[in-house]
């Protein structure tokens, strides 16, 4: 797109005071931005009253406009308005997508069939396993995997689809310019590298509380479904499942144990209709999908052990997949304190059970 042209389209985006929707009512009412800077402030506060009028006309945005066209010139920056044929169709359909998107890495992921995976940023270890392990399977089945960088579920989801296909999209509630949380600064930039980073906020806005859910529905909607594996009962990750089921999306969950906070905004999904999800083919199936690649065999994990099990079989039988702790484990297990202690260490060491805050255990699914 032509400089001027681009130039236009920020112009109308990074104005203070004129949000999506009167956005939307400009471009209904004249066409491309140029047009509508071209138009009369008298025909323009007809549309949208003469207070917006004059903010959208008086407004000095150029340095914003200039840094965001300058940030556009470099290796695999793109800016995509409403008009341009790589903008994500799937968000189209959504009442209210953004008139720009800001995008880093590839353009081909836009339009590619996605499933978005969200959860807590304080997963159990075996939530943020489940997490990764499905990512991995349902991208190399061919779906793109949509996340929102946070910590936690998003964070393994990314690098599930990374240590896959590598097709990968995370939606960000801050300026692209800006990577948050720190922590994941480095997962960030693989996203570039081989998958898309996208954001509709302006370059420098920082990660305000109010822009994560607004983020969510670019996740939702983006997506053919939405799959939540662990969430507390007020996660934000159910305001993305809820945006999903408004959008016409598919929602998923994983269950998980009913002693496990971590579940509950789960079991919550479950009840109000969303689809439970023991195995990717659930998932695959409910979304009628179909690849040359045969998806890993990974499901949520069932509690059996070997028909003859050993001493380590024993205590992870008597563990169950719930969290607990040692005076539980010495209660059901009828070992001393210095034998389990041991058998700990040897499971902890060998990735089959987690340490946990406050002095408990969790086991791991080694699916």
């Amino acid at each position: 797109m032509a400089a001027e042209a681009l130039a236009s389209w920020l112009r109308l985006t990074l104005t203070p005071g004129i949000g999506g929707q009167t956005q939307r009512k400009l471009l209904t009412a004249f066409g491309l931005p140029e047009a509508i800077f071209a138009t009369g402030r008298s025909a323009i506060g007809a549309v949208i009253g003469d207070q917006a009028a004059r903010l959208l006309l008086d407004t000095d945005n150029r340095v914003a406009v200039d840094k965001a066209l300058a940030w556009a010139q470099e290796t695999d920056h793109h800016l995509l308005n409403l008009a341009d044929a790589e903008y994500p169709q799937a968000l189209l359909q959504i009442p209210d997508p953004p008139a720009l998107l800001y995008v880093r890495g590839r353009l081909d992921l836009l339009n590619s069939s996605a499933l978005a995976i969200v959860g807590s940023r304080n997963p159990t270890p075996q939530g943020a396993g489940n997490a990764e392990r499905f990512s991995a399977a349902l991208a190399d089945a061919g779906l793109t995997i949509a996340s929102g960088l946070a910590l936690g579920i998003d964070a393994a989801a990314h690098r599930g689809a990374l240590a896959a296909s590598g097709n990968t999209i995370a939606f960000v509630g801050t300026g692209i310019d800006r990577l948050y949380p720190a922590s994941n600064r480095q997962l960030a930039l693989e996203i570039a590298a081989r998958g898309t980073l996208v954001s509709e906020f302006a370059m420098g806005t920082p990660p305000a509380a109010g822009n994560f859910p607004r983020r969510n529905r670019l996740i939702s909607g983006f997506s053919r479904g939405t799959l939540v594996v662990e969430a507390t009962i007020d996660s934000g990750s159910l305001i993305t499942a809820r945006l999903a089921a408004e959008q016409g999306r598919e929602v998923f969950a994983i269950p998980g144990s009913i002693h496990a906070p971590q579940s509950r905004g789960c079991h919550k999904l479950i009840r109000q209709g969303a689809k439970l999800v023991e195995t990717v083919q659930d998932v695959l199936d409910e979304l009628a999908w179909s690849h040359l690649t045969a998806p890993t065999a990974v499901s949520v994990p069932a509690a059996s052990v070997a028909e003859q099990p050993t001493a380590a079989d024993s205590l992870l039988l008597a563990m169950g997949f719930d969290p607990c702790s040692l005076d539980q484990l010495l209660e059901r297990s009828g070992l001393t304190a210095d034998v389990v202690s041991v058998m700990l260490l040897h499971l902890e060491l060998d990735g089959q059970v987690a340490g946990l805050a406050g002095g408990r255990y969790q086991r791991i699914s080694q699916a």
